[in-house]
């Protein structure tokens, strides 16, 4: 069954089209806003939940109830940040042996995976290191 045809649905397509920061749909919504003022959050939602169900987008769960979504389908893994909450893409691929491991154990077989890593982004620890003070002054 094709779908028809949904203005909305274009728009939101094209703002998450080559993003990198992995948008909420609260995100989607304040954006889309300024070409359709009268759409709902829900409407968003549900047109990002069908841009995952047909591929174009990756539900993104960082474990504390917030969704976000990504453009980027190919298999990859993520680094979520315990900072500021940043969700980056990492160009890491689970390898075949990988792979196989996890249907021995499972019994099952392995379509797709999500690899999520946590820490401290970059930009953060980059911080971090400019407002920590030396544990030892030096004496004059």
């Amino acid at each position: 069954m094709a779908l028809k045809y949904s203005r909305q649905r274009e728009i939101i397509r094209n703002f998450m089209q080559g993003r990198t920061d992995h948008p909420t749909a609260d995100v989607v919504y304040m954006n889309v806003r300024k070409e359709i003022p009268n759409i709902s959050l829900g409407t968003v939602y549900r047109n990002l939940m069908l841009l995952v169900q047909m591929g174009e987008l990756l539900k993104v769960e960082v474990g504390d109830g917030t969704v976000h979504f990504d453009p980027l389908t190919d298999d990859h893994a993520h680094l979520i940040c315990n900072t500021c909450g940043k969700v980056e893409d990492l160009m890491l691929s689970v390898d075949e042996a990988m792979k196989q491991e996890a249907e021995h154990l499972s019994g099952g077989t392995v379509d797709g995976y999500t690899l999520t890593f946590t820490g401290t982004c970059a930009a953060c620890r980059a911080a971090d290191k400019e407002t920590a003070r030396p544990l030892i002054q030096a004496r004059s």
